[in-house]
């Protein structure tokens, strides 16, 4: 497969940081909105929390999770950096599946029955969903700056 020209490469990598940003993002507007249902009492702010979670979950965060899937899946292959050559890219592959579980399956599974239930109530489950996430994306940004573990050998 050929590879990628530099200004090539380098569009493609801004596509793939806007669309990871956007996932990143949109975890951190989980966590913000999963604040406010925790501690309202209003029923209708409660209900627009979830409501806007659930909406979330079916657009943004579904198009920027196979957005980034796929920039990622390119750059690696149409790259020197290949899919399972360095530890640190195998570790982001893994990461990548638990933000998959959490974020677009986690969230849309958590906030569809929630958004009928009492204010209070379903948060436990949710609240450990996002914190995971945002600690797996971030630990994916940190992955791609620093680059730690080097070269597989073989």
């Amino acid at each position: 497969m050929s590879k990628l020209g530099m200004l090539q490469k380098k569009w493609l990598l801004l596509v793939h940081l806007l669309f990871s940003s956007i996932m990143l993002g949109g975890a951190v507007i989980f966590l913000v909105l999963s604040i406010v249902a925790a501690n309202t009492t209003d029923a209708s702010v409660f209900s627009a929390c979830y409501t806007a979670m659930h909406v979330l979950s079916k657009t943004s965060v579904r198009a920027s999770t196979i957005g980034t899937i796929v920039t990622g899946v390119l750059l690696s292959v149409w790259t020197h950096w290949g899919l399972f050559r360095y530890y640190w890219i195998i570790a982001k592959e893994w990461l990548t599946l638990v933000a998959i579980v959490l974020g677009p399956i986690g969230m849309f599974m958590w906030t569809l029955p929630a958004r009928t239930l009492p204010p209070g109530e379903g948060l436990g489950a949710m609240w450990t969903g996002i914190i995971l996430q945002i600690i797996s994306l971030a630990a994916i940004f940190c992955l791609s700056v620093l680059k730690p573990w080097g070269k597989r050998k073989g």
